[in-house]
């Protein structure tokens, strides 16, 4: 796969990506707002669609970066490495959407690309990293930002929740009404968040793709990508995010407007701080892990564990699995072509 047409394909699957993507991630911007009331759905996927698009046009580049270099090949393999794993990873983000799963399309795009580099150029293409200093590079810092994400967006959640309830113990009823406005900022901020990590890892992939085309010289993401990426995130939510919003906002556990605020603010704080080093995490995990840890703060029992296990056991098998369907699509594009 190569020249004009092979990017053409590339941009176009990377696009189709990214509003799965809505379908997955941007859909946790609104899941606590809409499920508590404090926002109706029109409102929300504004709110949303505004503070998404501004977060990657915003906020720098610097987890596009990280994911643009997680392979090393010559112009024409990569897109063919690129064209395979974001098959694969749309494959599945369909696959989970369907059945109304929270599933990291940060795991699947990850994985999917590590599966086609190892199928076009063997292990070796891949830049498997680490850290420098605090900035993860490469698969292994990815992996270890993804694994230790969700485990700080639950511990946020759970303090957050204890800290919350301590605080507003004596407060009157119509606190409520303030907490309900509070929402509105916190699903601003926390889709601005979500526009500053995972819009930029289908920036990363596209602007990887015009590099290797020849379209442009150099590794910098151009605003019409910031702006077509953030776009495409926003309409995949209006379209298609509902069952996800359904998920996490009732059935992990059936959130009360304070628990929307805290859990939404705890999400903000961890995806706002990898996006600053470059770390890409998935918005599901974290978001999906802050509203158990802050049913967890309240009360233990009416956390609905199976459903978090089903996640978690997703956050396990999405990677492998997208690997693997990644390197099958490149083996066989390596015979057609």
């Amino acid at each position: 796969m190569s020249g004009t047409a092979g990017l053409v394909v590339v941009v176009l699957l990377a696009i189709a990506f990214d509003l799965t993507n809505g379908f997955h991630d941007s859909s946790n911007s609104i899941a606590a707002p809409v499920a508590t009331r404090a926002m109706g759905p029109g409102s929300a996927v504004t709110v949303a669609a505004v503070f998404t698009i501004l977060g990657p046009v915003l906020a720098g580049t610097a987890v596009a970066d990280t994911v643009g270099g997680l392979v090393d090949v010559s112009a024409d393999s990569t897109l063919m490495i690129l064209f395979a794993s974001l098959a694969a990873a749309l494959a599945w983000n369909l696959s989970t959407w369907w059945w109304g799963l929270p599933s990291s399309s940060s795991h699947a795009l990850v994985g999917g690309l590590v599966g086609a580099g190892v199928a076009v150029g063997g292990v070796q293409v891949v830049h498997w990293g680490g850290f420098e200093g605090w900035r993860p590079v490469g698969v292994i810092g990815v992996l270890a930002a993804l694994a230790i994400s969700p485990f700080l967006g639950a511990l946020a959640g759970w303090s957050g929740e204890l800290l919350a309830r301590r605080a507003l113990r004596r407060a009157e009823r119509g606190v409520t009404r303030l907490i309900l406005r509070g929402e509105w900022l916190t699903c601003a901020a926390l889709s601005f968040a979500h526009g500053t990590n995972d819009a930029q890892k289908t920036m990363g992939v596209i602007t990887l793709a015009l590099v290797a085309s020849g379209s442009i010289p150099t590794f910098a993401v151009p605003l019409w990508v910031k702006a077509v990426c953030a776009l495409a995130l926003t309409l995949g939510t209006a379209l298609g995010g509902w069952r996800i919003v359904r998920t996490v906002g009732r059935g992990i556990y059936r959130i009360r407007p304070l628990d929307g605020l805290v859990s939404q603010a705890s999400g903000t704080i961890v995806i706002s701080g990898a996006a600053v080093f470059g770390a890409p995490v998935s918005t599901t995990h974290v978001v999906a892990s802050s509203v158990a840890g802050v049913g967890a703060g309240r009360r233990w029992k009416h956390v609905r564990w199976p459903i978090v296990r089903e996640i978690g056991l997703a956050w396990l098998v999405t990677m492998p699995a997208c690997a693997s369907l990644g390197w099958l699509t490149a083996l066989v594009e390596k015979v057609v072509l």
